[in-house]
């Protein structure tokens, strides 16, 4: 559970930090670290793509701009929810604007991330001296492969963005998607041709590989391909990466990788440890084990530190643990802000379709108060949009040391025992069952989809685009994937079809779900396709250089939610 990225010195952070003066980059030093002095070393080298980890660990802080939860709560399968108060995953919910430059930190840690990239590639070449030619190839591979990460987190966010890809300060106006995926095309190419194909574990914990490499290739390819209506993806410079390379590199990723599910999907989930397992009866009977943080399947994920100082561990975790947890709610216990609440719809399409008679994961993925923990009484003092389903895959679980009952189960892993700081589990990012999927969706056959089904315990079926649509709503739910799934098979639909009228209780009351006093497709379709309001304190900087998304006027501030008057 230690994250390997959070220990930096603090000459490198003041490097990164402050590149941008022209007097700290072009003056000579002999006291302080600059570009003409850092690094120098294999050691700085390393130490420099750290610092680049690092931006991606700062947006934790700030769960409801972590695209992680804005995909995942934007979706149909989960709802706003929290208190009244919780006015952020509500927007997310309903495309609506939920504060005065929301996003702001989204935009500056990922484009932190970026300048940070940037200045890595313009530096590395200062070091004359390498104890192993391999590891430049590695942090350079890094290096493009986190460059490439952010823009598409930001590209998928904002539609358009402005494509900064030196160190050198500049106001410019956002580039065409296009370019932007060119870019990203451009990047994991270089990733994937850079990063030595050393199988799990041996590239380290932690790091992006050759795999992950792979894997967000296709990911950026599916998604290009599908919401732009294109056969291929640009690379910058010239060039482009065709379906069939996008197959092979899946190919290369399933083969030579090392990486392999592992034997029964629940054991990838915090629940199932060995400290919580022993008293809580579902893992007991069921026979599982957890296979813990770095499992085998797991190809790229953020990873937190045990001691869960300055905000630094998994707060999207918080924001979706059940409000008023105690022993009545056992495993889960760890307290939070009920943000997303699971559908109801999910639930039931999920019992009710017979391709997935007696699929274990639904169990295991989703927890049911009412046939699990039905003393659990929750706070109907504040809670919303709730439905009494919750995602059991990011929930902060607890155990007991005697009869006393520890908070989160970190603790036992050196972690302290409090309901934030022990929550240091990591958020899985990329899995293999995603490259088997994705794999199965690109080749148009069913010989991963039905790896992923035949260890749910599930026969086989014949490969169709809906049967993989299916296999990607249940066996990914939750992983912040099925918003830009739906987005890109033009399946957006579903949200109004799935969430309007559903039933919820609103602070105990019996009420049903909706989205306000607007269309929601007409929504998305003014949105340009669900793409988010650029900060405003971004749009006031640029002078006038940067532009606003389309239909983001005052209209679209949240206000309150429709259950109540404004």
């Amino acid at each position: 559970m230690r994250n390997i990225y959070i220990q930096i010195i603090a000459a490198t952070l003041l490097l990164l930090a402050f590149a941008g003066c022209e007097s700290f980059l072009d003056t000579e030093s002999f006291t302080k670290k600059n570009t003409s002095n850092f690094p120098t070393t294999q050691d700085e080298a390393e130490q420099m793509i750290t610092g680049i980890y690092m931006a991606m660990n700062d947006l934790i802080t700030d769960p409801e701009e972590h695209p992680f939860m804005v995909f995942d709560i934007a979706s149909d399968d989960r709802l706003g929810g929290g208190s009244t108060s919780n006015v952020g995953a509500q927007s997310l919910d309903r495309l609506l604007n939920s504060k005065i430059s929301a996003f702001e930190n989204l935009w500056q840690t990922r484009y932190a991330g970026i300048f940070r990239a940037n200045n890595a590639l313009e530096t590395l070449d200062n070091i004359e001296v390498w104890n192993d030619d391999k590891v430049k190839q590695r942090l350079l591979a890094e290096t493009h492969f986190l460059r490439a990460y952010f823009y598409l987190d930001l590209i998928q966010v904002f539609g358009q963005v402005p494509l900064k890809l030196s160190t050198t300060p500049e106001n410019i106006p956002k580039n065409s998607a296009d370019e932007v995926y060119a870019q990203i095309g451009y990047d994991l190419e270089q990733a994937i041709s850079l990063f030595p194909s050393d199988p799990f574990p041996q590239y380290g914990n932690g790091h992006a590989s050759k795999w992950a490499a792979e894997a967000l290739m296709a990911r950026a390819f599916l998604f290009y391909t599908g919401f732009y209506n294109k056969t291929s993806l640009p690379i910058a410079g010239g060039g482009e990466i065709t379906k069939q390379q996008v197959i092979s590199y899946l190919e290369d990723c399933i083969a030579n990788s090392g990486h392999s599910l592992v034997s029964d999907q629940r054991n990838l989930w915090p629940y199932t440890n060995i400290y919580t397992g022993k008293d809580y009866e579902y893992v007991s009977d069921n026979g599982l084990v957890w296979e813990g943080d770095n499992s085998k399947e797991t190809l790229f994920a953020m990873k937190f530190a045990n001691s869960g100082v300055n905000g630094y561990f998994n707060r999207i975790i918080e924001y979706y643990n059940m409000r008023l947890t105690s022993a009545t709610s056992f495993p889960f216990a760890a307290q939070g802000y009920s943000n997303g609440p699971v559908n109801t719809n999910l639930w039931n399409d999920w019992a009710e379709d017979p391709d997935y008679a007696g699929d274990y994961r639904r169990v295991g993925s989703i927890l049911n108060e009412g046939d699990e923990i039905p003393n659990y009484a929750g706070d109907k003092t504040k809670e919303v949009e709730k439905t009494r389903l919750w995602a059991k895959k990011y929930l902060g679980v607890s155990a007991y040391e005697g009869s006393n009952m520890i908070q989160t189960f970190g603790y036992f892993y050196g972690g302290p025992n409090n309901r934030q700081g022990g929550l240091n589990n990591d958020l899985i990012l990329i899995r293999l069952a995603d490259v088997y999927l994705m794999h199965s969706e690109l080749s148009q056959t069913n010989t991963y989809l039905n790896r992923v089904r035949e260890r749910a315990d599930l026969p086989p079926v014949a490969y169709s685009l809906e049967a993989i649509k299916k296999e990607r709503r249940y066996e990914l739910c939750f992983e912040a994937l099925r918003w830009n799934d739906l987005r890109r098979w033009g399946d957006v639909q579903k949200i109004v079809e799935n969430q309007q009228g559903l039933n919820i209780t609103n602070r105990g009351v019996a009420s049903k779900y909706t989205f306000g006093s607007f269309d929601y497709m007409q929504r998305y379709s003014a949105t340009g396709g669900g793409f988010w309001k650029i900060p405003d304190s971004q749009i006031t900087l640029s002078e006038g250089v940067l532009e606003q998304n389309a239909g983001w006027d005052d209209t679209y501030t949240f206000k309150s939610l429709p259950y109540y008057s404004n």
